[in-house]
């Protein structure tokens, strides 16, 4: 569609002579048309000038649509000699300006049309200097090692936009916003400083060409100062400087800068592979609420340094700058991308209003707000254009004289006095929804009421390493009172106090975990919750803040989603780090989000002990599904790809029956099978045995090793064939060999519960099926009960006294009925892995009756449920004495009983019924 047919709107001429002139000048143009370019005429003595300079070109242009009359001016850039360039795109921004003006006030292009088109045409005036001036010094050989080739990516520097043209939203009279930057990896070391002085001289011709005035006018205001430290370092410096400087020294306001950055000219393989190095940088791995604190800040300072505090007053007012303007919306939209960026890279959006759609979409934003925040900010950067457009001038500023505002407001076509309703409105919303999110909120009384106990904690806070610093310290003085008056009204206030004490004693740092509660006043109802009811999961939080992220940051507290989609999740996380450590931490705290959301979910009771115990080893099981491969990467990078067909990990105990607690260990047994292979092929070849050996080791250090991402799990391989004397990987011929000829009873009773967890598939389901057979060979039933009456009295003699509290060890507890489980499957022959499976196998051949069944399992649920919760609350087992009131509740919830007294007499009976049905089978051994 031609211009004409897409007007919408028109302005008025403000001054009528001038608008008649302009009528007279395109007096046979369409009615339509002729009164867009009379009323911008007459409003702006610019456009008035341009118009009148460019009438033959317009007329052509206005017959046509506006993109295709854009796609001309672009063109034309694209065709001028390098000796013509500064009059060329000066006569090229002259046409820009008033046919971007003349669709924007007629309504033929949207405010994202405007811009668009204003940033690319500023790509292209920068991109063909760029090019222009460096071949020129290449030519001139004064950019030392670069050649006819090196021109097309100019000899290796780049430019990045920011700002409103990094996110294609120059505004009409808009500075762009540059940082020149040159590869020097492309020069040797004594060419080094000729291409540096070359490049600078290169961005500094490009400022002139671009900047300079002259009688066509200028081309765009060029501002070099986003460059890192502009005061000291030159106006192109090399990236690795750059570099080196945001990871130093870098700030929040330069992290937000960098939101929007991109390679508009140059060599852009270099400049995006700058900017992808930098990401660590700009997007933090954990949520950073910090953030919000430091927008603040800088808002103030730029109020401060501008004059602009005081309440809104329209004449004058600041459209950008002051309260309620433009930059408060992309303060507002940028700080949140700045949090969570780094989680969720779907919000690395640089355009403002598609970056509050991205945050609405992941309810970082109510829906509602965003629609507002963006209707007020297409109202605002239209305003701002009209201002512009009078004088071709880069103001912001709203007209401070009654004749001004009737200039603008026939500029935009309105009335005054609903022009300035409409913009009072508006500066006072936006003001009011900004203000709300960055003012620090104020303090509440701190309760005057505390104990001897709680008076003497809270005073040796200040000497804890988070609170070191004066921002962490302020942070917290507001927060303080909120938590001490949520902590006095916990069951128990003075242990809920010394148990968030433990966690706030353990945290490196506060400014991040502070500000995280300031900004999700729901974390302290969560962290005061864990610490009245379990000290295990409040220290494990001072050392592990970081999982609060996954509690404002995802679904915390959907439903569990299933194995695979948890596998996706860790595949993807890994996915985003390039390096091998980096890999593996991305796992750490991948695993750490799920296992605390876990946990979390038991405590209040959202999953039951049962389903904690699967969400655990689902998520084991992931996480050796994930390492694994990465382990074996790094490893066969230096020693060759794994000999023969590879290894399996087996999961045995609890991960391979499919039930752990918060704090198992994990039992793995590695079998490989190599065939006939004896070295590995690679750079560092190794004896096979050796090879697996050491992958294994490499395994168990990728799991357990502490690093800054912590742990993931401590490893135990003592069921491995010949245990802690054996070779901690298998051969697979020498692990049939060994279950065949020399395996215990017992080792065959732990291969009841193996699991093939990792590795080559086709490996593990032959191990499985090699277990199945071993398990459904002929058995000694005397021998068997024989031995696990052996086992049962070691056991007994060896195990640490816990009291009767202990739901793991002792007689009709858990490991006593798990035992009586394995040897119904072993003597069923049943490949059966978890405890009522195998005791359903026991019924099948007669060994157990249904009834004794049922006493079994009614006491391994009651002592699984006591365990779960108790190694929620603590490593070690239960102490009622010790556990707290809140605790308490929580073990008697588990329990289904109603005080500790009742526990204990529930606990009695079921394990002498469990032991007595135990002792009853065991005694039919001769």
């Amino acid at each position: 569609m031609d211009f004409v047919s897409r007007i919408t709107r028109a302005p008025r001429a403000y001054e009528k002579d001038r608008g008649v002139e302009i009528g007279q000048i395109f007096g046979d143009q369409p009615t339509a048309l002729k009164e867009v370019l009379i009323g911008a005429g007459g409003s702006s003595p610019f456009l008035y000038s341009v118009m009148e300079k460019q009438a033959n070109w317009l007329r052509q242009a206005l017959s046509t649509a506006p993109e295709d009359a854009f796609a001309g001016i672009l063109l034309e850039i694209d065709g001028l000699a390098d000796r013509d360039l500064g009059q060329g795109l000066r006569r090229a921004k002259s046409r820009l300006s008033v046919l971007a003006a003349l669709s924007d006030l007629a309504g033929v292009w949207s405010l994202e049309q405007v811009t668009a088109a204003l940033t690319d045409f500023a790509d292209r005036a920068v991109a063909r200097g760029v090019t222009s001036l460096v071949a020129a010094e290449i030519d001139r050989g004064k950019l030392p090692g670069a050649y006819e080739e090196d021109k097309a990516c100019a000899g290796g520097m780049a430019v990045l936009a920011m700002g409103k043209m990094g996110a294609h939203e120059l505004n009409y009279s808009s500075d762009i916003d540059l940082i020149c930057l040159f590869d020097e990896s492309r020069f040797d070391a004594d060419d080094y400083s000729d291409a540096r002085a070359s490049l600078i001289r290169v961005t500094r011709q490009l400022t002139r060409l671009l900047s300079d005035l002259t009688a066509d006018g200028y081309v765009f205001r060029t501002d070099l100062r986003l460059r890192p430290d502009p005061s000291v370092t030159p106006v192109c410096l090399s990236m690795e400087a750059a570099a080196q400087y945001y990871e130093s020294v870098g700030r929040t306001w330069e992290r937000a800068a960098h939101i929007k950055a991109r390679v508009c000219a140059g060599d852009f393989a270099a400049g995006q592979n700058y900017l992808k190095n930098l990401r660590p940088f700009v997007w933090r791995r954990h949520l950073d609420f910090a953030a919000i604190q430091d927008a603040h800040d800088m808002r103030l300072r730029i109020r401060s340094h501008k004059g602009l505090h005081g309440p809104i007053i329209l004449e004058g007012h600041n459209m950008k700058l002051g309260a309620g303007g433009i930059r408060e919306i992309e303060f507002f939209t940028q700080t949140r991308q700045i949090i969570a960026g780094g989680r969720d890279e779907s919000l690395r959006e640089p355009a403002t209003k598609m970056a509050l759609d991205r945050l609405a979409a992941k309810d970082w934003l109510p829906a509602d707000t965003t629609e507002q925040l963006k209707a007020d900010y297409t109202a605002h950067r239209e305003i701002e254009h009209r201002l512009q457009m009078i004088n071709d001038t880069q103001t912001h500023e709203l007209p401070k004289t009654k004749e001004g505002f009737e200039r603008l407001a026939a500029l935009a076509g309105r009335d005054v006095a609903e022009l300035r309703d409409d913009l009072a409105t508006r500066l006072t919303r936006v003001q009011a929804m900004t203000e709300g999110f960055f003012a620090a909120t104020k303090s509440a009384e701190t309760p005057t009421q505390l104990s001897v106990v709680m008076s003497e904690v809270v005073s040796r806070w200040r000497t804890y390493p988070s609170l070191r610093s004066s921002r962490a310290a302020e942070i917290f003085e507001r927060l303080k009172p909120e938590i001490l008056t949520k902590l006095q009204d916990a069951s128990a206030p003075d242990e809920a106090l010394l148990q968030f004490d433990d966690f706030l004693s353990g945290l490196p740092a506060g400014v991040q975990i502070f500000s995280l509660f300031e900004a999700n006043p729901q974390l302290i109802d969560l962290i005061v919750d864990i610490a009245s009811t379990a000290p295990r999961l409040a220290h494990y939080l001072g050392h592990n803040a970081q999982v609060f992220d996954a509690v404002i940051g995802g679904d915390f507290f959907a439903a569990w989603p299933g194995k695979d989609a948890l596998l996706a999740e860790f595949k993807q996380a890994v996915d985003r780090v390039p390096d091998y450590e980096g890999k593996l931490d991305a796992v750490r705290q991948t695993m750490k989000e799920w296992h605390f959301r876990t946990g979390v979910h038991h405590l209040r009771g959202l999953i039951s002990a049962q389903q904690s115990g699967t969400e655990y080893a689902v998520l084991a099981k992931c996480v050796l599904g994930v390492t694994w491969p990465l382990v074996v990467a790094e490893f066969s990078a230096k020693h060759g790809p794994e000999p023969g067909r590879g290894a399996t990990i087996l999961g045995m105990g609890s991960l391979g029956s499919g039930r752990l607690t918060a704090v198992s260990d994990l039992d793995l047994i590695v079998i490989y099978d190599a065939g006939d292979v004896e070295n590995s092929e690679g750079g560092r070849p190794l004896p096979t045995r050796t090879y697996y050996a050491r992958l294994t080791q490499a395994l168990v250090t990728g799991l357990s090793a502490a690093m800054s991402e912590g742990r993931l799990y401590e490893v135990d391989m003592r069921l491995r064939p010949s245990g802690r004397k054996g070779p901690v990987a298998t051969s697979l011929n020498a692990f049939r060999s060994y279950q065949l000829t020399e395996a215990w009873t017992w080792e065959h009773l732990a291969l009841t519960r193996a699991r093939p967890i990792a590795g080559h598939q086709g490996l593990g389901q032959e191990i499985d099926a090699f277990r199945a057979e071993i398990l459904q060979a002929k058995k000694n039933k005397n021998q068997i009960l024989n031995d696990v009456i052996d086992m049962r009295a070691r056991i007994s003699e060896a195990k640490v006294d816990f009291g009767d509290w202990d739901a793991k060890l002792g007689n009709g507890r858990l490991q006593d009925i798990e035992l009586i489980a394995q040897t119904a499957a072993m003597l069923a022959g049943s490949p059966a892995r978890t405890a009522p499976e195998q005791l359903a196998a026991g019924i099948e051949i007669g060994w157990i009756s249904a009834a004794d069944s049922e006493h079994l399992l009614g006491a391994h649920d009651l002592m699984w449920r006591l365990q779960a919760a108790g190694k929620l609350l603590g490593d070690e087992s239960v102490d009622i004495a010790s556990l707290g009131q809140g605790g308490l509740n929580y073990l008697l919830r588990e329990t289904e009983t109603r005080d500790a007294s009742d526990l204990a007499a529930k606990i009695s009976m079921v394990t002498a019924k469990a032991s007595q049905v135990i002792d009853k089978l065991l005694n039919e051994a001769e």
